[in-house]
């Protein structure tokens, strides 16, 4: 034992009491004075509440520097005070989360809709927001990729089934159902709900010409992180949540915002209009301006929305592709009902010079 009582733990305690005299010798040294570190202005100004531990004042304070950008978690909204100031149109937002890509063979394991109300006159959603969001057993193993995509196991899914009744209310009387890829969603929901195949649907994806509106992605990620906000991507009710935030945003220099753009264009046919026989050295040409080429029927086609579009488009590969020279070019001609249903569309011709 040591003085004071205290174990030595085997220490020298000549060396113990040589660090103590040399501890006080150095507490009796007067100190210098160091002068202040200098303040960066940017640092300077910053009010005292972004100091304390409050995350969104921080927030706000990083927000006020050129050199920062802040994204917060969204927030689902679950009602809209604003009164409608004329007639509401019943919108459904929907999403899937499935085991692969093929609607001929793949199965949905998650799904989820938010029924809204819609003013027609501000393109705002006005009320309580429905939500429904639900599981189901697929009947196979979840692949791979899908669980690490979505984070749902085949333990989160034994058993499960969607309330078909809930589903069924949600959708009754729907003006309009809107999807983030209605080409990928329609397909699969109409497989497993029949009653979608009557609704008119929307693509807030392909409908929407996000490139005009400033972006450079109509992925729904980017498109919220623009907005300010990120969330838990890539399970079927957050993203239903993301895509109405996103959808309630004006659009830049179109006055109108995404629901009412959706409603609006909803109205009107869309064409697959097929440049039948056009010549290899349009090849490029025509991939410049969107066209895609379909392996099986061997033709470049394009979509197009409204009869102006189709008229429009008809002169331009007349002039630019075909040299003025006659061409009869098919089209399939396609509105809310079946647009994006994978179903053939009406189908006609356009005739290109004498």
């Amino acid at each position: 034992m040591t003085a004071g009582g205290q174990l030595g733990f085997g220490f020298d305690e000549g060396l113990l009491a040589m660090a103590a005299e040399a501890a006080a010798a150095k507490l009796r040294k007067p100190k210098a004075v160091k002068a202040p570190r200098p303040v960066a202005p940017e640092a300077a100004a910053l009010p005292p509440a972004a100091t304390d531990d409050n995350p969104e004042a921080m927030a706000q304070a990083l927000e006020r520097h050129p050199d920062y950008r802040v994204l917060r978690r969204l927030v689902p909204a679950m009602e809209f005070p604003q009164a409608p100031q004329g007639p509401v149109a019943h919108v459904v937002i929907l999403d899937t989360e499935t085991t692969g890509l093929d609607a001929s063979r793949d199965q949905i394991m998650e799904l989820a809709l938010l029924r809204i109300q819609v003013d027609t006159q501000t393109g705002l959603a006005t009320g309580p927001v429905q939500v429904y969001d639900g599981l189901r057993d697929p009947g196979m193993p979840v692949p791979k990729i899908a669980r690490e995509i979505t984070g749902i196991t085949d333990g989160m899914l034994a058993g499960q089934q969607l309330d078909m009744a809930r589903v069924g209310s949600l959708l009754e009387g729907a003006d309009l159902v809107i999807a983030h890829n209605a080409g990928f969603d329609r397909p699969f929901v109409e497989g497993l709900i029949p009653q979608a195949q009557a609704l008119n649907w929307a693509c807030s994806f392909a409908d929407i010409d996000w490139t005009a509106a400033g972006h450079s992605s109509a992925k729904l990620s980017y498109l919220a992180s623009e907005l300010g906000w990120f969330y838990d991507a890539h399970r079927a009710e957050m993203d239903c949540h993301a895509l109405l935030a996103v959808l309630m945003a004006e659009l830049p220099g179109q006055g109108v915002n995404g629901l009412a753009h959706l409603l609006s264009s909803a109205r009107l046919p869309s064409y697959r209009l097929q440049a039948t026989g056009a010549p290899f050295a349009a090849k490029e040409l025509l991939k410049n301006r969107g066209y895609r080429w379909d392996s099986t029927a061997k033709v470049w086609h394009t979509r197009l929305g409204g009869d102006a579009a189709l008229q429009a488009e008809c002169e331009w590969l007349q002039r630019d592709v075909y040299g003025g020279r006659a061409a009869r070019l098919a089209w399939e001609r396609y509105d809310a009902t079946s647009r994006y249903s994978g179903r053939a569309g009406t189908p006609g011709w356009a005739q290109l010079g004498a």
